[in-house]
């Protein structure tokens, strides 16, 4: 009958532990932007500025030195492609520059004087591309354009100097391997589609652990011994109460969240959704977790409320390149990727990407979903560990600031 009355009292208090904290992140507006706002709105704003997907109509600027017909006919398949505007013509390679220092223009074609020559002489013609590399998506635009271009102009001076009697001997003259480019999990082709889904379970994550630890901080600014157990509560008196009535507050928020950065972000802007919802449950569930318990243990070393915004912003950009989506996972070092497996967005970032991007079944994903569950036992057990320790020094500081105090007084009373 003891242990049914010590399970009933230890549900007791995690409830009430459960109410006090969600009436905290209620009062606290920085936890409340954290925990509601930001994982609402900064989502829909960074899937909005990514939503055309590629770059269109870069500004380029063009010194044609050889003024023939040929050159010409360069330029205006250039700026005929959806990718590439030509903005400027530049009398030479200097005042090309000017223009790209000015940030004016993003590339440089540059047509040498003896162009048209050197193509009509049965010659190699050279069209020199200068590009701005601070943008790899309009390095990319104004490169690929120029490229498919001088193919099709070559294809077409194939036909002239083939001498084929038919279009058919023609065609297969200048392209005798045919191809079609179809990019994979990604229609469009775009950024978005293919970085956005691991962005939105680092913004998870990021949110989660940034709202727990100012939720600690607070916690810390508010109780005299520095310590995020309230002393002399009696319903804070056990651990696991403590842990589990926290935690229940933080799953029912982000599960909530969850399914609106899982499943309507990507269907408001149209990006790849082909998981069913059973896979995206057996997802999150425990990756929420695994991010609960580690945001819990990760505040229990925050201070000040200001160290965890400074800590979490400064890691997220390598947690996203750590996820082996915008960097090939076979490139990063292997002691990088021993420390990605710290992360829970590592793995729930990857699982996601392949169960709503690539079409992945649930068995697909099941390593990544085998140590999300070990990374959320461990971060459970880590988190009672670090709880209790801190129980323990503020009971310890407690008795130690009573004994100070009871010692002062009675050297008062003996003066």
């Amino acid at each position: 009958m003891s242990i049914f009355h010590s399970l009933y009292k230890g549900l007791q208090d995690a409830c009430y532990i459960w109410r006090k904290e969600m009436m905290q992140v209620v009062k606290d507006e920085g936890v409340l932007i954290f925990f509601i706002f930001v994982p609402l709105v900064y989502p829909l704003l960074y899937s909005w500025i990514y939503n055309n997907e590629v770059v269109r109509e870069v500004p380029v600027c063009v010194v044609d030195q050889s003024h023939s017909h040929l050159s010409r006919e360069f330029i205006r398949m250039c700026d005929a492609s959806p990718d590439v505007h030509v903005k400027y013509y530049a009398q030479d390679l200097d005042e090309a520059k000017s223009l790209v220092s000015r940030q004016l223009v993003k590339g440089v074609y540059f047509i040498p004087r003896s162009f048209a020559e050197d193509v009509y002489g049965l010659k190699r013609g050279v069209v020199s591309v200068y590009c701005d590399m601070s943008l790899m998506l309009t390095y990319k635009a104004i490169f690929q354009t120029a490229q498919m271009v001088t193919m099709e102009m070559g294809n077409e001076l194939k036909t002239m100097l083939g001498g084929h009697y038919t279009a058919r001997e023609e065609a297969i003259a200048t392209r005798p391997l045919d191809y079609e480019d179809v990019p994979i999990f990604s229609p469009s082709g775009g950024y978005g589609s293919s970085i956005l889904p691991a962005v939105l379970m680092l913004i998870l994550q990021q949110t989660l652990v940034l709202g727990i630890g100012l939720s600690a901080g607070t916690a810390r600014d508010e109780n005299p011994y520095r310590s995020l157990i309230p002393v002399g509560d009696s319903r804070y008196e056990h651990t696991f109460p403590i842990v589990l009535g926290k935690s229940m507050c933080y799953l029912m928020v982000f599960m909530v969240m969850g399914a609106w950065l899982s499943v309507a972000v990507p269907r408001l802007f149209h990006f790849p959704q082909l998981a069913t919802a059973g896979s995206l449950l057996c997802l999150m569930v425990p990756y929420i977790l695994a991010c609960t318990f580690f945001g819990m243990m990760v505040s229990c070393t925050v201070k000040y409320r200001e160290n965890v915004m400074l800590i979490v912003v400064f890691v997220s950009v390598p947690l996203l390149f750590l996820t082996g989506v915008s960097w090939p996972q076979s490139s990063i070092p292997s002691y990088w990727q021993g420390v990605s497996w710290l992360f829970p967005s590592t793995f729930g970032a990857r699982a996601y990407i392949r169960l709503n991007s690539m079409g992945a079944d649930i068995s697909d994903v099941m390593p990544e979903l085998r140590i999300l569950w070990i990374q959320a036992v461990c971060y459970f057990v880590l988190t009672l560990c670090v709880y209790r320790f801190q129980f323990f020094m503020a009971r310890r500081f407690a008795m130690e600031r009573l004994k100070f105090l009871k010692h002062k007084r009675e050297s008062k009373m003996k003066e």
